[in-house]
């Protein structure tokens, strides 16, 4: 067999590998919140457990804090959907439902918190954050000390380089010409460089 012939088979079953990678990848990031929810916590009444998923998307899971309790397979999240469903089986109101769940756990227990004086951490606390941050980096900027010019070298650094310089190149000191005073600036020649 040709060596290019090989090369083409590795590359398709190094796509065709590639791809069933991605698509099981895909197919675990989809399922994830969908393995969250027992069969055996669902309610037999369509529109309560329809109620019951909904109420369950606006409230934290305690432990993972950013996942909804619908999403989150934490014990705890578990023993909280089954709060949920068993108000609801009560026969309770969605406000009522989330109501007792807020006098459990508090209203950081709500994905979207109302905004008062109790709340104002979580509403604040991010962008409080990010502005000091933004004060410390600006503070340090101007405690920064400004960056001096070094000094012209005197006439004796001059001579003292001149004979390094002309040691190192092993060439002549006549052909080694060395600024006096600061280097001139660029001069612009209207090439728009």
């Amino acid at each position: 067999m040709s060596r290019k012939g090989t090369s083409g088979f590795a590359r398709g079953m190094t796509r065709c590998l590639l791809r069933t990678l991605c698509v099981m990848l895909l197919s675990l990031l989809i399922a994830g919140p969908c393995l969250a929810v027992d069969p055996s916590e669902m309610l037999p009444d369509p529109a309560l457990e329809a109620r019951a998923r909904a109420i369950s998307r606006e409230l934290r899971c305690v432990v993972c804090q950013n996942q909804s309790i619908d999403d989150s397979a934490a014990e705890v999240a578990h023993d909280m959907r089954r709060a949920v469903r068993e108000r609801l089986a009560a026969g309770a109101s969605d406000r009522a439902v989330t109501q007792f769940m807020v006098a459990r756990y508090g209203d950081f227990v709500l994905l979207d918190p109302p905004f008062k004086a109790r709340t104002l951490v979580l509403w604040l606390g991010a962008p409080a954050l990010l502005l000091l941050a933004a004060a410390a980096l600006w503070r340090a900027a101007r405690r920064r000390p400004a960056m001096v010019a070094p000094a012209p070298l005197s006439e004796e650094e001059r001579q003292r380089l001149a004979v390094i310089l002309s040691e190192a190149k092993g060439s002549a000191t006549e052909s080694l010409v060395i600024p006096r005073g600061p280097l001139p600036a660029a001069q612009d020649d209207g090439r728009g460089r």
